[in-house]
């Protein structure tokens, strides 16, 4: 009988990316997206960027405080700018201070080269060094003495301490459409984010996944299937789609028209539903909405959706 290495979760949940910016928004937003029964706040990452972003571990920390239930999560947290020693410390505070709530979404970057330049970062480097920063952080995390030996980083013996309040740290789910991020989030992770594709692309990396993972001889291990979207919920698509093109291009600085077309949730409330339900027929378990609108507008048509979200099969 040939099992599924891929143990996925038997509930789909929803969560929210934190757009707001500014310390009162913030408070009233992270209160509300967990009192509307959303089951995770995300928010992004970078050092530098085109548009302003707050740093994403403080950040995090700072909602830690308002809020008792839902998860915590980087998606992604560009691991590769900085040294895995400090990031497992200000990583397992957050998980401490949260009670044990914080999902560490990773990736590479690469899309905006002045944030490496600055860390003294070489992009060539950022797989690897993402790769033995996975490595370290779990050593530092297991609340024993430990060494490392490696290519980027070299160190110990030294304990981290306290340990984070979850068993082993904070679970890695990677972020990335190309295949070393898949070979990384099923070698090395504990689940994977996917990011700008359709539902049928969306079973592809997963596939790729169970292939790593059997050749990796990891089997019946639970693993996290994240579907990040950005999504503007609205009774006309067109309008909706030329609102996300506007604001994508603004965010990365490139043209957007046709992917927001194909891979931004838009539209009617019902439209979306059954989208992520093929997103959820093709193994997503946790969809990741990034608001490309007013935020609250979006919590009210978006918790309109999540009883229904919530009761798919899958």
């Amino acid at each position: 009988m040939v099992t599924d290495p891929l143990i996925l979760p038997g509930r789909v949940e929803c969560g929210v990316v934190m757009t707001a910016q500014q310390r009162p928004d913030i408070l009233q937003t992270a209160r509300r997206i967990e009192e509307m029964g959303f089951d995770s706040i995300w928010v992004g990452d970078h050092i530098s960027f085109y548009v302003p972003l707050l740093e994403s571990l403080t950040l995090l920390s700072f909602m830690a405080g308002v809020t008792e239930r839902v998860r915590l999560g980087t998606s992604v947290y560009l691991l590769p700018l900085r040294h895995p020693t400090t990031t497992a410390k200000v990583a397992a505070t957050v998980d401490v201070v949260s009670g044990g709530r914080l999902d560490l979404g990773i990736g590479v970057g690469g899309e905006f080269p002045p944030e490496f330049e600055a860390c003294g970062v070489p992009r060539n480097e950022r797989g690897s060094r993402a790769n033995e920063g996975v490595e370290v952080l779990r050593k530092l995390w297991s609340g024993e003495r430990v060494s490392h030996e490696g290519r980027h980083f070299s160190f110990g013996p030294v304990e981290l301490s306290p340990a984070p309040l979850q068993a082993g740290g904070p679970a890695f789910i990677v972020g990335g459409r190309k295949a070393p991020a898949m070979r990384r989030a099923r070698r090395l992770g504990d689940g994977y984010s996917s990011l700008m594709c359709s539902p049928e692309m969306n079973a592809e990396p997963m596939e790729c996944i169970r292939t790593h993972a059997s050749g990796a001889g990891r089997k019946d291990v639970d693993f996290r299937s994240d579907c990040f979207i950005f999504t503007i919920l609205d009774d006309d698509f067109e309008s909706a789609h030329t609102s996300a093109v506007t604001m994508l291009q603004a965010i990365y600085n490139r043209p957007f028209d046709e992917v927001a077309h194909k891979y931004c949730l838009l539209g009617r409330p019902e439209d979306c539903l059954e989208q992520i339900e093929r997103f959820a027929r093709s193994g997503a378990r946790r969809f990741v909405l990034s608001p490309l609108m007013d935020p609250n507008e979006f919590l009210e048509r978006a918790s309109a959706m999540l009883p229904e979200i919530h009761a798919l099969s899958v």
